[in-house]
């Protein structure tokens, strides 16, 4: 007689693949608010600041948590990845993205980071020997180019200084989070991928502090307003404590190229997002690109669920 509660390896890879999707889901939509919340935070204070204050924070909860669980730290080589992680993924990716958005608008900076994938895409072709997906190439392409009809009135501000500088410090930062995420999906067997995302958050808080307070982009702590630090928790708890455990989650147990379409649904969460709070008007635009972004995604699903099979 057959133990009923006895789960076969078909139905364990049906439940992770379920809850990998589920993680992916809560990125795509938590992600998407942070922009929000990112471009509210630094109308009150300099970005560097917050980015430094949010990620000491977040890493801070992330290092007591698992030290309270008996967790040593790395030793020797071990911290290699880690120092690597913290630059590419926080100090340089979220630093320059929080800093690009006290220039451009949350949406425009989601779209900046959306275009992370079409460089994972062309690392991949100089690097992996299996080659990529021709449907998933497509499908990078379509949901880059439904992103940018979304935000076609936005273009005339390239005129502006300012604007200009915000547009390359969010693709410089989308840049290094594409290394990131690659370099993360081989070292993930090194280390405890989540004690690591902790440890990562405070070095980079720190080195993001410091070199804010040298660079004189700080205010006095007391100075910093309600509302500043109301983005600052959110931004903490939900875009780097639990989101961050989620995207980690999806990157162990999906394709790589198929996670990166979170960057294609941040951007409409924003708006949706905008429209609902902000009262932000919902154009033609939003709705074609929209639709063009959703096919891409569908594109990427089912190309990489094609090769799994």
């Amino acid at each position: 007689m057959t133990d009923p509660t006895h789960k076969t390896p078909f139905l364990q890879q049906k439940g992770t693949r379920f809850k990998a999707l589920f993680a992916l889901g809560m990125v795509c939509f938590f992600w998407g608010t942070t922009w929000i919340a990112s471009r509210q935070g630094v109308k009150h204070m300099p970005a560097l600041q917050l980015a430094g204050i949010r990620q000491s924070i977040g890493g801070l909860l992330y290092v007591i948590f698992f030290l309270g669980k008996g967790r040593t730290l790395p030793r020797g080589k071990e911290w290699g990845p880690i120092i690597i992680l913290s630059l590419l993924n926080f100090a340089l990716s979220n630093g320059l993205s929080t800093w690009g958005v006290k220039y451009i608008s949350a949406g425009l900076g989601s779209i900046i980071a959306a275009t992370f994938p079409l460089w994972i895409v062309i690392i991949n072709m100089f690097t992996v020997r299996s080659g990529i997906p021709a449907k998933a190439v497509i499908g990078l392409l379509l949901g880059f180019t439904g992103v940018c009809v979304i935000f076609y009135e936005h273009l005339a501000d390239f005129l502006q200084p300012e604007f200009r500088f915000g547009i390359m410090l969010s693709l410089a930062a989308s840049w290094t989070w594409a290394f990131g995420t690659l370099y993360t999906k081989q070292q993930a067997a090194a280390f405890n991928p989540y004690f690591s995302l902790g440890l990562q958050m405070l070095i980079s808080g720190i080195l993001t502090s410091v070199i804010a307070i040298a660079s004189g982009q700080t205010v006095a702590i007391q100075e910093i307003p309600w509302q500043s630090w109301t983005a600052i928790a959110y931004l903490a708890i939900f875009g780097s404590v639990i989101s961050f455990i989620a995207y980690l989650y999806a990157l162990q147990n999906l394709p790589t190229q198929q996670v990166s379409i979170y960057a294609y649904i941040n951007p409409m969460v924003a708006v949706v997002l905008g429209s609902l709070i902000f009262d932000e008007k919902l154009t033609v635009f939003i709705v074609v690109g929209g639709a063009i972004t959703l096919l891409g995604v569908h594109l990427i699903n089912q190309a990489y669920r094609k090769r799994q099979s």
